[in-house]
């Protein structure tokens, strides 16, 4: 038997409905399809997904090696409106035992989690924990949340949490989009890359107006997405909010193709604050830009403020990550690559599983390359961290505070079939001179803010010594 995903070009024959029940499948799916991310994931997906709750795979029987060969794309596309058609009819409510709860966060556990701390966690351990746990029945919901939070307190892992269906909800504020999707890119036969939907916020803007899990994204507001970053493509969906963005999206592998007009609702707000301050005894000023969190509008935001100090004159940057505690990490390796030339490093990421393991570089010109004083403390932690680290392995700024938290640890939000949820470390990363930031933190270059000259001579230095 093999399982075909939607938002795959199908090539199976469906199998008599009445031979195969959902209900089985909420318990023994893939992980994957309901992997999300906060601070963590590198590729593609670039925010929370909060995935539909319904299931989004089908059990099927596996046809010869002659069937396969036989069949023609007008059969194919017709075959995939019957798996579209069988789908929808199956997004009805399914009956999730508390038993099955419990398994899926198990489950998730069992295929991702990488450990980080000295208890040496092992999949022989975990398989007995699954037994004990299992070897009885769970009478109540809330027992069955109860199991999983000290199934998951067991691992030692401070960043391995439950969320109850309330907590999970409020990870909307870091939909990047504005519209309730998450984008992946997805290669075709031919190499090209094609932009997926990969998860849908349950009566969100997009899913209320007819986008469904799968999709295609070809075009925003008329102009074609072809080639075009996940990232690049959740900013040009960006927008105040309550205003209309137009999608034109493909059903599908063969099409129909909509034309959809969305209602944006942004969550989030702004973290950015920024203002021109003169340097003393100096025409020169300095462009201060404050980051308080990485969420779905900081990188637009900080790209708005630095090319307006950037007209207004600013000689310098100052960037304040001070108390900043991280949010989503993708956003950080968008915002770190704003301050670094193509093909240098931004950060490398590493985890059990192989989408974990990463080396991520910058990928066009610097936005500015002015010097950068870069603000840190005790409270400069994840996808501050990883700013910092990038800016200033690659001699492109100066450190000055106090050491940062020291929290280089990658986590998936993954979504339980009852609208719970597991966040569930699964990575970490390294520096660009490969220190590893989780436990240690970085240490600044000056504890107190030094001149502008000094700084230049740092950094000139730092470019000698990383070129000989």
């Amino acid at each position: 038997m093999s399982v075909c995903l939607f938002n795959s070009p199908p090539t199976l024959s469906l199998p008599t409905p009445a031979k195969r029940t959902l209900t089985s499948i909420l318990d023994n799916s893939n992980n994957w399809t309901r992997k999300t991310l906060l601070g963590g994931a590198i590729t593609g997906a670039l925010s929370i997904n909060l995935l539909l709750s319904s299931p989004s795979l089908l059990a099927l029987e596996s046809p010869s090696p002659s069937l396969l060969q036989s069949q023609s794309t007008e059969y194919l596309c017709r075959e995939e409106e019957t798996q579209q058609e069988f789908k929808v009819e199956s997004e009805a409510p399914q009956v999730v035992t508390n038993e099955g709860i419990v398994e899926e966060a198990w489950e998730i556990v069992n295929d991702s989690f990488l450990d980080s701390g000295r208890r040496r966690w092992t999949p022989q351990s975990w398989q007995q924990k699954r037994e004990d746990i299992l070897s009885g029945s769970i009478q109540s919901r809330a027992k069955a949340h109860d199991i999983i939070r000290r199934m998951l307190a067991s691992l030692g892992d401070p960043y391995t949490r439950f969320l109850s269906p309330a907590e999970f909800s409020k990870m909307g504020r870091y939909d990047i989009s504005g519209i309730g999707i998450n984008l992946r890119e997805i290669p075709d036969e031919n190499g090209e890359v094609k932009l997926k939907v990969l998860g849908l916020l349950l009566d969100g803007p997009a899913y209320s107006a007819g986008v469904r899990q799968g999709d295609e994204l070809l075009s925003v507001n008329g102009e074609d997405v072809k080639g075009k970053s996940a990232f690049e493509v959740s900013s040009l969906l960006q927008g105040p909010n309550e205003t209309f963005v137009t999608i034109k999206v493909k059903h599908g592998n063969c099409g129909p193709v909509h034309s959809i007009e969305v209602q944006r609702q942004l969550v989030a707000r702004t973290p950015v604050f920024y203002r021109l301050e003169q340097i003393d005894n100096s025409t020169a000023s300095v462009g201060y830009i404050r980051l308080r969190e990485f969420n779905a509008l900081a990188r637009k935001d900080l790209v708005i403020a630095m090319k307006r100090l950037q007209d207004r004159g600013a000689s310098y940057f100052i960037l304040d990550l001070r108390d900043n505690l991280g949010g989503l990490v993708q956003a950080g390796i968008e915002i770190a690559k704003l301050f670094l030339n193509e093909g240098e490093k931004v950060i490398y990421t590493v985890g059990r599983d192989p989408q974990y393991q990463n080396t991520i570089a910058a990928d066009s010109a610097p936005l500015v390359k002015a010097p950068v004083i870069v603000l840190v403390n005790n409270k400069t932690a994840s996808a501050s961290e990883i700013v910092a680290s990038a800016l200033h392995d690659n001699c492109r700024a100066v450190l000055v505070g106090d050491r940062t938290f020291g929290k280089g640890l990658i986590q998936s939000v993954f979504e339980l079939h009852d609208g719970s949820g597991v966040v569930v470390t699964v990575g970490k990363y390294v520096t660009p001179n490969h220190m590893d930031i989780n436990g240690n933190g970085i240490e600044p270059d000056y504890q107190k803010l030094p001149g502008w000259s000094d700084v230049k001579k740092h950094l000139s230095e730092c470019n000698i010594n990383r070129q000989g």
